[in-house]
């Protein structure tokens, strides 16, 4: 976790046509809501009535996606150690951005510009620094990010973020995949790769904690109220479905969970940064009316 103090609550507000976005910039630079009129768009909150980042309407996942193994991996021949930061997992997760305190250093009524400059710690010990642009339009959320290595090594980067959308009677799920990493139940870790001829199904018949490769065109999310069009400069796709909670997950992915601890982990999409190098990424929500 985080060594820094709490930061005050802190909530900005987006607006633009019939969109509203709030943004928590000292809450893991998070978006706690995004309304259309006073449909909730994303699984969505009122900012300052948020405790905790889990879950939000969306969160930032840097300087890697979903789980490092038991908190540690190999990187050019040295043990590389993190720590366990996901309640009573062994694993790490989803990087450190989300349980950081994210500085403003732009605000206006339809854009928030956020920077992160962190400082090699037991949560990851390479210095970075990240920043995210979030947009507003009549019809569109656009979130950009990038990360720069500013440590003297090179480092293992990884992007993505983790949007929740709020499950609905007709919710339903297109997506065009062509490859799913199954998971071994007892660890959560993936295993082995295998066929997925695309995703088109109600989320209520859906049961994926999966990640996805092949991920082509965007992916469309309905329901009886909400027409959704997710697209993102990056290849892959985690889809989170579970049956006993009130939402689900479609997150753009820069790299397949848990790549650190791959015999090749640049060939599942891990980049090498070297010291100055920069990697960056977006993703794009476009939001009608059913």
């Amino acid at each position: 976790m985080a060594s820094s103090e709490p930061a005050a609550p802190h909530a900005l507000e987006l607006r633009a046509g019939e969109l509203r976005l709030a943004v928590r910039p000292d809450l893991g630079g998070c978006l706690a809501g995004l309304w259309l009129g006073e449909l909730p768009v994303l699984l969505s909150a009122e900012p300052l009535s948020m405790a905790s980042v889990r879950p939000s309407a969306s969160y930032p996942l840097v300087p890697y996606s979903n789980r490092i193994g038991y908190a540690h991996f190999r990187w050019h021949g040295h043990d590389v150690r993190t720590r366990p930061n996901f309640g009573s997992s062994p694993h790490s997760v989803h990087g450190v951005g989300w349980q950081r305190p994210w500085q403003v250093d732009e605000a206006t009524d339809t854009q928030v510009r956020l920077s992160l400059d962190h400082r090699p710690d037991a949560d990851w010990p390479f210095a970075f620094s990240c920043e995210q642009r979030i947009s507003l339009s009549a019809d569109v959320l656009r979130l950009d990010m990038s990360i720069t290595n500013t440590d003297t090594r090179t480092q293992p980067a990884g992007l993505g973020w983790h949007p929740y959308f709020g499950k609905r009677a007709r919710s339903r799920l297109h997506a065009e995949v062509s490859q799913r990493w199954e998971s071994d139940a007892s660890t959560e870790l993936p295993t082995r790769r295998v066929a997925q001829s695309g995703i088109d199904g109600d989320i209520a018949h859906l049961a994926f904690d999966h990640c996805f490769e092949g991920w082509t065109g965007a992916a469309r999310i309905r329901d009886e109220k909400l027409s959704l069009r997710l697209t993102s400069s990056l290849p892959y796709l985690v889809v989170y479905t579970p049956q006993t909670k009130p939402y689900f997950c479609v997150e753009p992915v820069s790299h397949v969970s848990n790549a650190h601890q791959m015999a090749e982990p640049l060939a599942h999409g891990l980049r090498e940064l070297q010291p100055g190098e920069r990697f960056s990424a977006w993703m794009e929500l476009a939001v009608h009316r059913a």
